[in-house]
């Protein structure tokens, strides 16, 4: 049986137990509240935890290393759709320590990819920079910097939304504010 499969089966018992009943809410963030950061499985309950956030608290949104690489990116929609449509005041940016994204690039998974039988035509297309796209970062108090820039400085971001800027540590859940 696959993991996927073990999912699935968890989840007709947690349906047939109405196990959702302790999380129902509506798809309004009760804190008015957007947070970006990783998708590192190392976050997946530690980071509502140590922020005290229950389900319907905050917006959640991740990605590969918390950041808005582009003012036109997914995780940038995501956030104007939290602020115009569900009521978001308030953006925190939470990066964490010892990422995976740091110091990633596309030269990284090249190989890799080919290994998995990607054609080399698709790794050199000329429509997309591979090298930018798959870029990480490097020191990760400067990208939550940029990344917080971006967001505040979004064309389409209403100045009265409050961003800020966190590295959680991966381990303690330890807070430090970055901007």
């Amino acid at each position: 049986m696959s993991n996927i499969d073990d999912v699935l089966a968890f989840n007709r018992g947690f349906v047939a137990s109405k196990g959702y009943e302790a999380h129902l809410t509506d798809k309004f963030p009760d804190k008015k509240l957007a947070v970006l950061s990783c998708m590192d499985t190392r976050l997946s309950v530690l980071l509502q935890e140590a922020l005290g956030l229950q389900n319907g608290d905050a917006k959640i949104i991740k990605n590969a290393g918390a950041l808005v690489p582009s003012p036109w990116d997914s995780a940038m929609r995501s956030l104007i759709v939290a602020v115009y449509e569900l009521g978001v005041e308030e953006i925190m940016v939470v990066a964490h320590t010892a990422c995976g994204a740091c110091h990633m690039s596309f030269g990284h998974f090249r190989e890799e990819m080919r290994r998995r039988g990607i054609p080399e035509e698709a790794l050199q297309r000329s429509d997309v920079d591979l090298d930018a796209w798959l870029e990480g970062f490097h020191d990760t108090e400067d990208s939550v910097r940029r990344t917080v820039a971006t967001i505040r400085e979004h064309p389409l971001m209403a100045r009265d939304v409050t961003v800020r800027g966190f590295i959680i540590d991966s381990a303690t859940g330890a807070l430090q504010e970055v901007c």
